[in-house]
This record gives structure tokens, sequence and C-alpha cells, in this order.
């Protein structure tokens, strides 16, 4: 993907803000209150922004960047498609000091800000659950927040300071599919039960390390396996292994019993 960069979209205000709406409104504004298209009026007054309008039908002011990740934000609309194009292209990523430098504008709290904002307007929707029926789905946790050997040791108790300042950072990962990834404030069954019953069909089967706040949880799974890391064994832990189990129990029985009334007949 190429683009001009001294296109007027990147440097004129005006420009831009026509160019935006042209994409977001390719039949005419739209009212994100009431869904009426073509049906607005821009307002035009001496004390009135650019690019505001109002719905005839329900009466209420809108604008194109409304719902948006441009949406209440005092940067121009020009630096916000540079910066998302710039984004956009970067083959191997951008960090915020890049953006900063390449933008020259702001300060770097400004870049970062807009960074993280493109970078969560990128992030796929999570509108359907992962797995299904006949589909596994794995689950881990991991900490992020700089390598082991540059802490500093506490000297009190001799050692380094392991997990403590990092952030938990939980991800689902269907395997062949799609992966999520979640910030959690801490690994615990309260945080990561609503991350993994909303995101997970309740017909997959769950894949996780011996952790016990996986130990609940998997049972309100079709199946649940628990990987043993150090031994790296697969340790069965669902209701659906219990229940073949039962079933094989009862079939037994029922074959042991078989065979000694054939035994007394004969």
């Amino acid at each position: 993907m190429t683009a001009d960069l001294t296109n007027p979209i990147f440097t004129d205000e005006e420009a831009a803000r026509e160019h935006f709406e042209s994409l977001r409104w390719p039949d005419g504004p739209e009212c994100p209150h009431c869904g009426t298209v073509g049906e607005a009026t821009e307002l035009k007054g001496k004390s009135t922004r650019r690019g505001l309008y109002k719905c005839r039908a329900c009466q209420k002011p809108f604008t194109a960047t409304m719902g948006t990740l441009y949406e209440r934000s005092h940067i121009p609309m020009h630096k916000w498609l540079l910066a998302t194009h710039l984004m956009s292209v970067s083959k191997k990523g951008m960090s915020a000091h890049q953006l900063w430098r390449m933008l020259g504008f702001g300060s770097y709290r400004t870049a970062w800000f807009m960074a993280m904002r493109i970078r969560e307007g990128m992030a796929p929707l999570k509108s359907s659950p992962l797995g299904g029926e006949g589909k596994i789905v794995e689950a881990d946790t991991t900490f992020v927040g700089g390598k082991e050997k540059n802490k500093h040791a506490n000297k009190r108790i001799g050692r380094k300071q392991g997990n403590r300042g990092k952030q938990a950072v939980h991800t689902l990962v269907e395997r062949g599919g799609r992966a999520r990834s979640d910030h959690v404030a801490n690994v615990s069954g309260k945080t990561l039960r609503p991350i993994l019953f909303t995101q997970i069909d309740r017909k997959s089967s769950l894949m996780t390390d011996e952790a016990g706040e996986y130990f609940q949880i998997g049972k309100a799974f079709g199946r649940h396996e628990r990987v043993n890391h150090e031994a790296g064994e697969i340790v069965a832990a669902t209701l659906t292994a219990t229940r073949l189990r039962a079933t094989s129990r009862r079939s037994s029985a029922a074959l042991s019993a078989h065979t000694t009334a054939l035994a007394r007949a004969t």
C-alpha cells in the first residue's frame, strides 16, 4: 500500500474532514442517533465548528467522528489521518516515539494517546465467541514488564522481584482460528470467569495449564484438559470425561450381570 504523504488530506484540515465524511457516509450524512440517512443539514453559524450536522428527523446534532476512535478529540483530523495511515502501512509496527517524530506535532504523550486509540480501533471485533462444538480453545496468562535479569534484587529477601510490577495479560487462542487478549488486574477465578464465559462457546474443549483458577471454570465447558508443563502430560479434568467413566462403569456392571445370568441358565 502506497500513498502520497503530500496529499491535502494529510496537511489540510478541511480536505481531511471532507475525505473522512466521504468514507464514512458514501450515501450522505447518517444520523448516529436515529439512523436516518441524507436528512441532515450542516450548521454554518459563526461560532459553530465545521462538520457539525443537525438531523431533521430527530433534531439532534452530530459529526462524522461520533462513534469512531476520533470522537471527542481536539487533535486535528488531518493529523489523525496521517497517524492512522503511518501505523497501517508500517510493516514492522510503529512505536509512539517514532510516530511523534514523524508527525512533528504536539508532545510524546499526544502521540502515545493517538497510537493507543488507533491500535484499539484496529482490534478485531469480539462479536462472536471463540470455538464451538468439536473445537479446542487454549487459555493462558503471561506477565509483561521487563526481563527478570534487569530487575533490582530485593535485599531483604535476597532474590529478584518475580512478577511484581508486571501487568497480567490473558490470551485465548482458537486452534486454527482467532486469538484474543485481555489485560487483567490479577489472575484469579473472579477475573478470568467473565472473560472465558463471554468469549468462548460452552461446547468448546478448553485447554489450560494446571492453575487452580481454571478448575471450577473448566466444568462449564464441553471438555476441559489441563497440561502439566513440567511433566509434559495432559490431565483430563472434564464433566464429559466423568460422564464417560460413569457410563463405562454402568456398561461393565450390566455386562457382568448379563454374563452371570447366562452362566446360571446354562
